[in-house]
């Protein structure tokens, strides 16, 4: 099942995580969008430096740490995604919250972990 995932953080360095995972996903046939500091393009995705209105987010992955990501509550609850996945070192109970309190599912887990053993 295709859960169009945006990739939160992502980096145009092939040794960070979130571009190994951007890779991955556009591998594994998902649709890929991605939001990082530098722009560029990366499996022939388009890497934003601007919020854009991402329409249909099923997955959020993030690749930010917790304080960070305090700028962006409010950008990624208006997507509406179906959940929120908190890679390594990204956990935030504070964060979990207002995920709640918007009924977004949330995990701390790994991108690449759940599409290496087809938990995605």
């Amino acid at each position: 099942m295709n859960k169009k995932t945006l990739v939160f953080g992502a980096s145009l360095k092939p040794n960070r995580y979130s571009n190994m995972a951007l890779r991955k996903l556009v591998n594994y046939k998902q649709d890929t969008v991605a939001f990082g500091l530098k722009e560029g393009e990366e499996a022939k995705v388009q890497i934003d430096t601007e919020l854009k209105d991402y329409k249909d987010i099923h997955t959020v992955t993030l690749y930010v740490n917790p304080e960070r990501q305090k700028a962006y509550y409010n950008y990624i609850i208006s997507l509406k995604p179906k959940r929120v996945i908190f890679n390594p070192g990204t956990e935030n109970p504070e964060f979990y919250t207002l995920l709640k309190e918007n009924n977004i599912a949330f995990e701390a887990s790994c991108t690449l972990v759940l599409l290496s053993t087809n938990q995605y």
